[in-house]
């Protein structure tokens, strides 16, 4: 009689335990985050920087899959300001997006709440300013996403982790940069190279024997970076929160906004090794240097540098090319990132988009499918929401190239919840382009050079691509990619490049369905800004 009491007190507990575990929230992590500007010489030159908790770079992000994120943003500038999740995929609510085709811009002296959920991701990512040039002046950071316990990672794991945010600086200022956009003409070469917020002797030590995480984000506005230790190869273990097979590298190329993770194992003598950092496809190259010490050293780093490649731009596509998806390992979820066989699914809409420096009344602009983006006082996404008209036109841009001139417009593609596209980024330029999508990943199926035509998705890889939200478009060459747009809102696709994107070099995707349901897409936001037309709804 006992037993069976004792037994029915057990199975009890275990119920009440079961009910609590399911109905038990993802953990919450609140910041406050002051952005103010300050006075700082990264390049040997004092000027004005933007800091958040006086800090240049911005506090690193911290998190594990699924937190859920709030972070209040005081915004103490004398100029609207607004943060972007670079990467941060945020299912359900493009509200959070922090760009100004979702959100109204933060008034100068005042606060809004951003909340969102690192909803099934892990992975290298970041975050920074949208509006304006702010981003050339700083307010940037690392976000760090570390797998949940119950998951495995697909490497041993590291003794410790080190962030390296890498990224081309202009001396001339964030406002200067702007006046020079403003008046019609274009940008000269950045003046130098920053780690860390520090162009030269940037410090990360290690102890001898063991293996480190580098996590390293190209945070640049201009130009795609060449990553290299003095000694150490690299084993490729992330990119973008997807795992890859584990190729080892002398020497990574890392576009504009992206990132990558690799491990390096310290198994030299015990001194002092440079790290390095140049840039691709410029003249002159630019050069910086950290340094990775082993700890006990009191040896400095020695010359040579390591050698990094110039201009080469096949071997940059061949070394992409080697970039694959690890299809036995598993992702943020426990369900292994393969099963996703994207090569035989559908695509139901295909859009080339041919992007060029054009003239409109007399100033340089960028153009996509021949219209250069200009942001409306009104949110795309509450007057979508609102049903307010006069803001923009669904398809009012052509799924391919046209001729004629280019005009001035905000150009948004309506796609259906779901749909599988591929898109093709057709570059006619001689300088190399970087593209990012917000709210989805996208598998990188092909470059190439010269134009695409049908006949260049021969060339695919439609098995193994890598998963990412970045990609880089070769001076007269194209890429393509796929992409399940299985998130619901208005997404930005945008230009890398900050000076390409402020002049024009962006475009919205509103994915959508009929269904008016909290399961696909969260109601606008109680804290919501409302501006232009919306002010007064």
């Amino acid at each position: 009689m006992r037993r069976a009491i004792f037994l029915q007190f057990l199975l009890g507990i275990l119920a009440c335990f079961s009910v609590f575990c399911a109905n038990a929230e993802d953990a919450y992590r609140y910041y406050t985050w002051v952005v103010t500007e300050g006075i700082q010489a990264p390049l040997g030159v004092y000027q004005r920087v933007i800091l958040i908790n006086n800090q240049f770079p911005g506090p690193p992000i911290e998190a594990v899959t699924n937190d859920n994120m709030v972070i209040n943003v005081i915004n103490q500038l004398d100029e609207p300001f607004l943060i972007t999740w670079h990467g941060i995929k945020q299912r359900r609510t493009s509200w959070q997006d922090g760009v100004l085709g979702t959100n109204c811009p933060i008034p100068p002296h005042s606060n809004w709440t951003y909340k969102f959920q690192m909803k099934d991701q892990i992975g290298t990512y970041m975050y920074y300013p949208s509006t304006l040039m702010h981003r050339a002046a700083g307010g940037f950071g690392a976000i760090n996403i570390q797998q949940r316990s119950v998951i495995s990672i697909p490497y041993p794991a590291p003794y410790g982790e080190f962030t390296v945010l890498v990224g081309d600086w202009y001396k001339a200022g964030d406002k200067a940069l702007q006046k020079t956009l403003d008046s019609g003409l274009g940008l000269p070469l950045p003046d130098g190279l920053l780690i860390n917020g520090v162009h030269q002797s940037y410090t990360f030590t290690g102890q001898k024997g063991k293996t480190y995480k580098f996590r390293i984000t190209n945070v640049g506005i201009s130009t795609s970076i060449n990553f290299r230790i003095q000694g150490h190869p690299m084993t490729l273990i992330e990119v973008e929160g997807s795992h890859c097979l584990q190729e080892v590298y002398e020497s990574i190329d890392i576009h504009a906004g992206q990132s990558v993770a690799v491990l390096v194992t310290l198994l030299a003598s015990i001194k002092d090794y440079y790290i390095v950092a140049s840039t691709r496809f410029t003249k002159p190259i630019l050069t910086t240097t950290g340094i990775l010490r082993y700890e006990g050293s009191n040896t400095p780093a020695s010359l040579p540098l390591p050698i990094g490649p110039t201009y080469q731009v096949h071997w940059s596509m061949k070394q992409a090319r080697t970039i694959r998806l690890n299809l036995t390992a598993n992702a943020a979820r426990p369900n292994p990132q393969g099963s996703f066989h994207y090569g035989s699914i559908n695509v139901v809409r295909t859009l080339v988009l041919a992007n060029e420096k054009v003239n409109i009344n007399g100033k340089l602009r960028y153009a996509v499918n021949g219209i250069s983006y200009v942001d409306p006082t009104t949110p795309l996404k509450l007057a979508d929401w609102f049903n307010i008209p006069g803001v923009f036109t669904l398809n009012s841009t052509k799924d391919f190239p046209t001729s004629g001139p280019a005009v001035l417009g905000a150009c948004v593609f309506g796609i259906n919840l779901h749909d599988f596209v591929e898109i093709v980024f057709q570059n006619s330029e001689k300088t190399i382009q970087s593209w990012h999508l917000d709210g989805s990943s996208f598998y990188v199926v092909g470059y190439g050079s010269g134009e695409w035509t049908i006949d260049s998705r021969k060339s695919y890889n439609l098995a193994d691509a890598i998963s990412r939200h970045t990609v880089q478009v070769y001076p007269t060459s194209w890429t393509a990619i796929m992409v399940s747009f299985d998130n619901k809102g208005m997404w930005n696709l945008r230009s890398q490049l900050w000076p390409d994107r402020y002049l024009g070099k962006q475009l919205y995707l509103k994915v959508w369905d009929n269904e008016k349901s909290l399961f696909t897409e969260a109601d606008i936001p109680p804290n919501a800004l409302l501006c232009g037309k919306a002010t007064n709804l």
